[in-house]
């Protein structure tokens, strides 16, 4: 199917400039990490349960410029905030929740993530990095995972500058720990997984409690196309104008506590009181028998996690076989039991997401990330991309005219192809 044709020269060009600016090397110097942004088709919300989920990658991320430091300094200048990052990483860093960072620049706190992570499993940091980072215009807050992108970046590129060779499922775990213990957000794995594990054009399904993965390669489509009428796709992001960062939004965390709350009960249930409190730890024939017994918020969490994985065993056939109508309906399906079930999103998000099932040529669609800020995604015929995107622009200006006028309208609705996994180039 190709390869991913982002970034561009230019866009690596422009990195490199600044980057050469900064420190007065040579352009044929400058490192820069590639971190992609990621979708999740199926498998919403059930990552932190040890679920079964779905990710590919976009041709839009992140961007990081660097040069290894002579010494411990870091120094990051951003595209996207005001301000720079200073920090050594031969001092010791601590989760947020234990001493707040006297920097103005709270954006910098991915960077001292990656390398509290690092120091945590006993990995010797001799030199920071200099550099400069910026991710796809107008997508931060956008439920893209921007942020897990950020943090894999900081973790390749100070890998890179201290010559340590990391496996991707260690550089999962280390992600992880950057959002888990230093800055307290109680989420799972399904984000850095699909950006260091995707490959080009394929669908990456990892099991988050075995931490187990596969690459299920769909048939050449537009060679079917030739032969069969099979259609070829595109993805659409379609942008709500609600930014809200997802550490300070309680929505995310209690929906979590929720779930665990639900296992907890199913396991005490039916006797198996030492596993851990996740729903992954129930078989789906115990969840039968005793669901009816839950209360009805956590017997509504339970539903959209069983259900779900259900959904991405059957989207996984659909996608090896070339299937986009049957998995464009279970992606919908899943945008459905999030909004039902799992209760995330709001009024302008679920207004989007049915704007999208209007659209001309849409297959499916659903949230992208959390379900409380950003966008909704969706896989269009490639022939329709074009109207599908011009359609959705316009409705969702009539129903959200003041959130609307936030959003850049040239990128509103943006039209994307798959991305590759995350590198240093």
């Amino acid at each position: 199917m190709g390869a991913s044709s982002w970034p561009s020269e230019a866009e690596l060009d422009g990195v490199r400039k600044i980057v050469s600016e900064m420190t007065g090397k040579g352009a044929e110097e400058i490192r820069v990490v590639v971190s992609p942004y990621r979708i999740c088709p199926l498998g919403a919300h059930i990552d932190h349960q040890g679920g079964i989920v779905s990710a590919m990658t976009i041709d839009k991320g992140i961007l990081l410029g660097f040069i290894p430091s002579k010494d411990s300094q870091v120094l990051i200048h951003s595209g996207q905030f005001k301000g720079e990052v200073r920090f050594r990483v031969d001092e010791i860093q601590h989760p947020l929740h234990i001493v707040k960072s006297n920097e103005k620049s709270d954006w910098g706190n991915y960077a001292r993530g990656a390398a509290y992570a690092l120091q945590s499993r006993g990995n010797h940091l001799a030199h920071g990095i200099i550099g400069f980072i910026c991710g796809s215009e107008g997508l931060d807050s956008s439920g893209l995972s921007s942020s897990a992108a950020v943090g894999v970046a900081y973790l390749l590129a100070l890998e890179s500058a201290n010559g340590l060779l990391v496996s991707p499922n260690e550089n999962i775990e280390y992600d992880r720990l950057i959002e888990n213990e230093y800055l307290g957000l109680r989420n799972g794995i399904l984000d850095q997984s699909a950006i260091l594990l995707s490959r080009y054009g394929c669908l990456t399904c990892m099991d988050c409690k075995t931490k187990k993965h596969r690459l299920i390669y769909p048939p050449n489509l537009q060679e079917k196309k030739n032969m069969d009428g099979k259609k070829t796709y595109k993805i659409l992001l379609a942008f709500s104008g609600l930014k809200h960062a997802l550490v300070t939004n309680p929505g995310y965390n209690l929906r979590v506590a929720e779930c665990q709350e639900a296992a907890r009960f199913l396991l005490q249930d039916s006797g198996k009181c030492d596993l851990k409190p996740l729903l992954s730890n129930v078989q789906p024939e115990i969840y039968e028998i005793h669901k009816s017994k839950l209360e009805q918020g956590l017997a509504r969490r339970a539903e959209h996690y069983f259900s779900e994985n259900i959904r991405v065993l059957k989207g996984l056939e659909a996608w090896a076989g070339g299937n986009l109508e049957e998995f464009g309906k279970l992606i919908t399906a899943s945008g459905l039991s999030s909004i039902q079930n799992y209760e995330c999103g709001c009024e302008p998000l679920i207004q989007l997401y049915e704007i999208l099932l209007r659209a001309p040529g849409v297959f499916g669609a659903r949230f992208s990330g959390a379900g409380f800020r950003g966008c909704c995604i969706a896989f269009v015929d490639a022939d329709c991309a074009a109207a599908a995107a011009s359609f959705v622009k316009n409705e969702y200006q009539k129903v959200q005219p003041a959130l609307a006028s936030q959003i850049n309208q040239e990128t509103a609705v943006l039209i994307c192809d798959a991305g590759d996994c995350a590198r240093v180039i």
